[in-house]
Formats: structure tokens, sequence, C-alpha cells
């Protein structure tokens, strides 16, 4: 037999020899408790008690809300909380993309453009004062606007009545903007979707309700005007005024001053005001729900 095999025998048998362990009385030497232990018992145990603390950490970290309590590791629940946060997040962020487009519409329909069905790249900076200059057109396609808004833009009444008559709008109690004498009344056969005010010059406009501006600009038709989004799907129209006194996304108050009477834009005959009101996107009269 070769010296190398009687090495590894002799490593073999030294681990596999037996000791005793014993635990004793250290006054009367009795003998209280033995073991009979080999060295490869010893690192069996050993190892294997390693292995199951191991095992059992990984999992305490891994599956139990204790690991919260190890520095570095976030909350339990924390990985839950983000999900339902990005969730509501990315509702947020559609919302606001349907009402910048809601918006953004209704400030096409004031103005005289097209309805789009998703916001452009790039929408132009709000102009708080532009000169008639800047937005010329041709009387030609001033005409043809005209034309297509009476033929298209308005689809509300058959037989010039309104489709539906709006008896929920008398819960609310509406500010008059303007104090005056009517000189066109409510006519949606030619066109004419308000009333038309007469009052002293450099009267003051007021909200009819409480609400947000979501059109505050010049046009090239109705001048200066302003627009106010209310509660329960209202929106009040202020057209061919002199001066805005609020801009895009200011919150008034009911009989707070927006505006100041005037005569601007193409289709003013006179220091007027022309008011509209419009309810789930119809127009309604005014002189049924005001007191002039």
């Amino acid at each position: 037999m070769d010296k190398s095999t009687k090495k590894e025998r002799k490593f073999f048998n030294k681990i596999h020899d037996k000791y005793r362990l014993v635990l004793m009385n250290d006054e009367t030497f009795e003998e209280k408790l033995s073991f009979r232990l080999s060295r490869f018992n010893v690192f069996v145990f050993f190892g294997t008690l390693a292995i199951f603390l191991i095992v059992a950490t990984t999992y305490i970290i891994a599956f139990t809300p204790l690991r919260e309590y190890i520095p570095g590791y976030a909350d339990f629940n924390t990985r839950q909380i983000l999900r339902e946060l990005n969730h509501k997040a990315d509702s947020l962020e559609l919302e606001l993309k349907r009402k910048d487009l809601y918006i953004h519409n209704i400030q096409n329909i004031i103005s005289g453009r097209e309805i789009v069905e998703e916001l452009p790249d790039t929408i132009k900076k709000k102009v708080d004062e532009a000169a008639p200059k800047e937005l010329q057109r041709s009387k030609e396609d001033s005409l043809l606007r005209r034309e297509i808004e009476a033929q298209a833009q308005y689809t509300y009444w058959i037989d010039e009545e309104p489709r539906s008559y709006h008896s929920d709008i008398y819960q609310y109690f509406f500010f008059p903007p303007l104090k005056g004498i009517i000189t066109n009344y409510f006519n949606p056969s030619e066109n004419h979707y308000g009333v038309d005010i007469v009052a002293g010059p450099k009267e003051a406009i007021k909200a009819t309700l409480d609400g947000t501006v979501i059109f505050a600009s010049w046009t090239i038709d109705t001048g200066y005007t302003i627009a106010v989004q209310h509660s329960n799907n209202l929106l009040s129209v202020y057209k061919h005024n002199s001066a805005l006194l609020k801009t895009t996304g200011s919150f008034v108050r009911a009989g707070e001053a927006i505006a100041i009477i005037g005569e601007s834009g193409y289709l003013s005959t006179g220091t007027h005001l022309h008011f509209e009101l419009w309810y789930n996107g119809n127009p309604v009269n005014p002189v049924d729900y005001i007191v002039f």
C-alpha cells in the first residue's frame, strides 16, 4: 500500500474516531451528562445549523414584514402603495389631457376654429392684447368662416325651438353680468345665441356665477372675449369688450368684474355686451334665468 493511500485512510479514521463529551459536577465529580461525538458528527451538525440559519434569515428578509426593521429595506406595503399611486397618477394625467382638450375646443368654438380630436403638439401662448393688424384676414376668409359657422357649427334646434327645456338650471342664482337695456334677444334661427345689452361707457362686466376663466383673448369677429366655465357644465361667454380684467386660468366669483364694456370686433354695431349662456354644450336663452 503506497503512502498516499495510507494518509487517506489515516485521515478518514481520525474524523470518525469517537470521543466522549462528559458534563460532571465540579464538587462531587458526579457524571451528569455525556455525549459520544466524532469530528465528522460535529462538522455535519454545525454545517447543517449554518445552512438552516442562512435559509431562515433569507426567508424572513424576503417574505415577512420583519424585513422593514432591517436598515436599507422599505416598508412591506411600499411596493403596493407605489403601484396604486402610479395608477392614480396615470388616471389624473389622462383626465387632465381630456380637460385640456375640452377647454381647447371651447376656445376653438369661441374663436371660430375647427374642433380637434387631439391637442396639437405646440399650442400658441395666450395673447392678452392683440391688435387687429396682427390678425388680419381677407374679406373672403371672414365671409367663408361665417357661412360655415351658420351651416355646421350649431345643430341643436328642430323647428327653431330648443331640443329640451333645462328646468334644472333654475336652482342657480345668476348674477346679472350687466344692468342695461336688451336691444337684441336670443334668436337661434338667425345665429344669435345670446342677448345684446346696452349700458353706459366703461361699465364693468361681472361674472354671472363662480367659475374658472377658460378663454380670455381677442378674436377678429367678437373682439375682446372672455368665457367662464362654471359647475354642472354651465358656460358663460362675454363678447365685444373694450378690455379684459382676467386671464385664462383665473378663478372668479359671482359678481366679480371680469371685463369692461366696449364695441371691439368685426361684428360689433356699437357699445354693448353680447352675453351667451351654454348648458351641456347647448346655448340657452339667458333671459329665462337672469333679470337684466
